[in-house]
C-alpha cells in the first residue's frame, strides 16, 4: 500500500524554519486522514497503512527528527493536565449529576476551551469510528512507531514541560484515589481500611516519594532527558493493592449488597489506577513499556472524547455491578423454581394449584369490582390492591404463579452459563439438562394453576348464580371478555407479551429489593426498632425481621406487579392507546365464568378459539419474560454464549427421542450426552 507523506515531511520542515510561529494543527490532522482506514474492522489495512507511515519516517532523511520536535510543539501549545487527569475518568459529581449533565450536552452543547489538549485530540480524530480501528493496532507497531519519533536527544525543553504535566496529572490522580478510598461507603464494604493502613492512602505517600525523587535526580543532574528516572516499582505495587481491594469489595457486594453510588465509586476509583499507572509508566526507563503505555493514553483519550457525553455509556459503566447483583438474587430464587425429581415436580404441582384458587378469586374481585360506578383512578387503585394484596398472599402461603417462574428461572440458567467448565460439549449437556427440567416444572406449574383455577372460578360463578338468582356476567359482558381471548380478532397475543414485560420488571425489582435489603441493613435495623421492639416484643420482632430481611424482594416484587397489571389498562385509556394485560391464570379463570354467563349454549368455535388464545397468552407470557430476563443476566455476567444452535440442536433431539422427559420426571437425572449418544442411528 503506497501512502505518500512526503508532502508532509516538507510542510513540517518549513515550520521548523519559523520557530516562533504557532504549529499548525492540519498538517498532523491530515496525517491521520490518510492513516485512517476506509474499514474500521480491517486489522490488515490498519497495519499496512502504520507500517507505511514508518517505511516513509525510515527513508525520509531527518522526517523522524522534525515530526518528533513538530509534534512536542504541538502538545506544548495546549493545556495538558486536564487530558491525563480528566479523559475518560468520572467526576466526582456522582451518578446522577452525570447523568443530568450528559442529558443536557445533547440538547445544548458544551462549550469547548481551544486552548485545552482535548480540543486537539477532538480536531484530529474526528471521525466517530477511530477509536475502533486504533484499538486493533498491535503494540509491536506502537514501539516500532514511538521509538522513531523517540530518537535523538533534541528538544530537551519541550520533554521535559511535558514530564512536568504527566508529574502534576500524577499528583492529582494520587490525591484523588486517596480521596475516594476514604469515603464511607467504602469503609462499610471493607471495614479492614480502618483497622489497618489503607493502600489508598499508602499509594500517595509512595508516589509523592517517587515524584521527589525524580525531581531531585533532575535536578542534580540538570537534564531529564538523559538521567535514570527513579525506580516506580513501590507505588506499582501499592496501587495493585489497592487494585486487590476493589476487586474484595466487588465480591463482598455478594454478600453486603451494592448501591449506585457504590457502584459509581468503584468504578470512578478503577478508572483513575488505571490512568495513574499508564502516566508513572510514562516515566520510568523501560522503552517498550513506555512505547505500549503511549499507544493506550492515545487510545483512552480518543475513546473518551466520543463517551464522555454518553448517557449509555454511563449508564453500561454503572450498570453492570448492581445488574449482576439484581440477577444473582434472582437466580438464587430461581433455583427453587426448577425441579428435578418427582417429590419436586409434585411439590410445584401443589404450590401451584394453591395459587390457581386465590387467582379464581382474584378474578371474580376483578369483574365484581368492574360493576361499580367509579373514577378510572379508583378503578386502577381496586384492581391494583386486588392483584397486588393476591399475589402477596400467594408469597406468603408459599405458592406459585406459574409466570413468575421465567424471570427467576432465567437467571439461574444466566448463572449457570456464567460457571460452566469443561468441554463445550459437556456444558452444553448440563445447560439442555437444566432446560429440560425447567421447561418440565414450567408445564406442571401452569398446568396446577389452570386445573384449580378453572374449576374453581366455574364453582364461584355457580355458587353466584344460585345464591344471587342473577349471572355473574351479563350476556353482553360475557361475549366480550371471551373475545378479548381471540388470539385472530383481538390484541391478547399483544397485550400477554405486555404482562410479559411487566413479569420481567417484576422480577428485576424483586432482586433489587432483596439486594437493597442487604445493604440497607433492613433486617438488623427492623430488630433494633424501639417502637416495634415495645409492641411486639424482641422474640416476635425478630421472627418478622428475619422473615422480612428474606422475603423483601418476593414481596415487593408482587405488590409492584399486582400495581403494574391493575393500572396498565387505565394507563392506556388515559393515554389513548390499546394497553392492557393477558396473563393466563387469569384468562383460563375469565375463559370459564364467561362461557358459564352467557346466553343458551356457547358455539364450539367459540370455546376452541377462546382456549387457544388462553394457551398462546401463556406461551407469550413464559417467553417474553424468560427471553428478556436472560439476556440481562447475560449482560450483567458479561458472558457471551455463542452455543446457542447446538443447544437448541441438543433440546430437540432429546424431545424426538424421549418428549416423556419435558412433562414427566424421570425415574434417573437426565444424562444428555449419553441418551443422545444412544439414541443416535449407527454409523455405516
Amino acid at each position: 500500500m503506497h501512502i505518500k507523506f512526503h508532502d508532509l515531511f516538507q510542510q513540517i520542515r518549513e515550520q521548523q524554519n519559523t520557530p516562533l510561529a504557532a504549529p499548525n494543527p492540519n498538517i498532523l490532522i491530515e496525517f491521520i486522514n490518510r492513516i485512517r482506514p476506509q474499514e474500521v474492522s480491517n486489522t490488515e489495512e490498519i497495519h499496512q497503512k502504520l507500517k507505511a507511515l514508518i517505511q516513509a519516517l525510515l527513508i525520509t532523511p531527518s522526517a523522524a527528527i522534525d515530526l518528533q520536535c513538530y509534534l512536542l510543539r504541538l502538545i506544548n501549545h495546549y493545556k495538558q493536565t486536564s487530558l491525563y487527569t480528566d479523559s475518560g475518568i468520572l467526576s466526582l459529581d456522582g451518578f446522577w449529576n452525570q447523568f443530568g449533565q450528559r442529558l443536557g450536552a445533547h440538547i445544548l452543547p458544551l462549550l469547548r476551551d481551544e486552548t485545552d489538549l482535548r480540543d486537539l485530540i477532538g480536531k484530529i480524530f474526528h471521525q466517530p469510528s477511530d477509536p475502533q480501528w486504533l484499538e486493533r493496532i498491535d503494540n509491536e507497531l506502537w514501539r516500532e512507531l514511538f521509538k522513531l519519533l523517540n530518537n535523538g536527544y533534541g528538544s530537551a525543553n519541550e520533554k521535559t514541560t511535558i514530564k512536568n504535566e504527566l508529574i502534576k496529572a500524577i499528583t492529582v490522580l494520587s490525591y484523588r484515589i486517596s480521596g475516594i478510598g476514604l469515603y464511607q461507603e467504602f469503609i462499610n464494604a471493607q471495614p479492614e481500611l480502618s483497622e489497618y493502613e489503607s493502600p489508598f492512602l499508602v499509594q500517595n505517600r509512595e508516589i509523592i516519594e517517587f515524584i521527589e525523587a525524580y525531581k531531585q535526580q533532575y535536578r542534580s543532574i540538570g537534564d531529564i532527558a538523559v538521567f535514570v528516572p527513579s525506580d516506580a516499582d513501590q507505588a506499582l505495587v501499592i496501587l495493585e493493592q489497592c487494585r486487590d481491594v476493589v476487586l474484595k469489595i466487588r465480591r463482598a457486594t455478594k454478600r453486603i449488597g451494592v448501591s449506585l453510588s457504590l457502584t459509581y465509586l468503584l468504578a470512578l476509583l478503577e478508572q483513575c489506577l488505571d490512568r495513574v499507572e499508564i502516566l508513572l509508566n510514562l516515566l520510568v526507563d523501560d522503552d517498550d513499556l513506555l512505547y505500549d503505555s503511549m499507544g493506550e493514553l492515545l487510545t483512552h483519550v480518543v475513546h473518551a472524547h466520543y463517551t464522555e457525553t454518553s448517557v449509555r455509556e454511563l449508564m453500561r459503566t454503572n450498570s453492570e455491578l448492581i445488574a449482576l447483583q439484581v440477577t444473582e438474587n434472582a437466580s438464587k430464587t430461581g433455583e427453587h423454581y426448577v425441579s428435578t425429581d418427582k417429590k419436586g415436580f409434585f411439590g410445584m404441582y401443589k404450590a401451584a394449584a394453591g395459587a390457581g384458587a386465590i387467582i379464581a378469586i382474584m378474578a371474580t374481585l376483578k369483574i365484581l369490582t368492574a360493576r361499580l360506578v367509579l373514577a378510572p383512578f379508583l378503578h386502577a387503585f381496586l384492581y391494583s390492591m386486588n392483584y397486588a394484596l393476591g399475589f402477596m398472599l400467594i408469597h406468603v402461603l408459599h405458592f406459585t404463579v406459574a409466570t413468575k417462574q421465567p424471570a427467576m428461572t432465567a437467571a439461574a440458567l444466566a448463572s449457570t452459563v456464567q460457571r460452566s467448565k469443561g468441554s463445550k460439549t459437556a456444558q452444553i449437556a448440563e445447560l439442555a439438562a437444566l432446560i429440560i427440567s425447567i421447561i418440565r416444572t414450567q408445564f406442571i406449574a401452569i398446568l396446577g394453576n389452570i386445573s384449580i383455577a378453572i374449576p374453581t372460578a366455574a364453582l364461584i360463578t355457580w355458587l353466584w348464580q344460585i345464591g344471587l338468582q342473577e349471572p355473574l356476567l351479563t350476556h353482553t359482558k360475557a361475549t366480550t371478555l371471551l373475545h378479548s381471548l381471540n388470539p385472530f380478532t383481538s390484541l391478547a397475543i399483544p397485550h400477554a407479551a405486555i404482562a410479559g414485560v411487566c413479569l420481567f420488571l417484576s422480577g428485576l425489582l424483586a432482586g433489587y429489593f432483596d439486594n437493597m435489603a442487604v445493604y440497607r441493613k433492613v433486617g438488623p435495623r427492623l430488630k433494633a426498632h424501639p417502637f416495634l421492639k415495645k409492641q411486639l416484643g424482641q422474640a416476635k420482632l425478630d421472627t418478622f425481621s428475619n422473615y422480612i430481611e428474606r422475603n423483601l424482594g418476593a414481596l415487593a416484587g408482587n405488590f409492584i406487579f399486582g400495581i403494574m397489571l391493575g393500572s396498565m389498562g387505565t394507563v392506556g385509556f388515559i393515554l389513548g392507546l390499546p394497553l392492557d394485560i393477558r396473563h393466563i391464570a387469569f384468562a383460563s379463570a375469565n375463559f370459564i365464568q364467561g362461557l358459564m354467563s352467557i346466553n343458551g349454549t356457547p358455539e364450539m368455535g367459540l370455546i376452541i378459539v377462546s382456549f387457544l388464545g388462553v394457551l398462546l397468552i401463556g406461551l407469550t407470557n413464559l417467553f417474553v419474560s424468560f427471553t428478556l430476563t436472560i439476556i440481562v443476566a447475560l449482560r450483567a455476567r458479561q458472558v457471551r454464549f455463542e452455543q446457542w444452535k447446538p443447544l437448541a440442536k441438543l433440546v430437540f433431539t432429546h424431545f424426538t427421542t424421549r418428549p416423556i422427559d419435558f412433562f414427566w420426571p424421570p425415574a434417573q437425572p437426565i444424562d444428555i450426552q449419553n441418551t443422545t449418544n444412544t439414541n443416535s442411528p449407527p454409523k455405516h
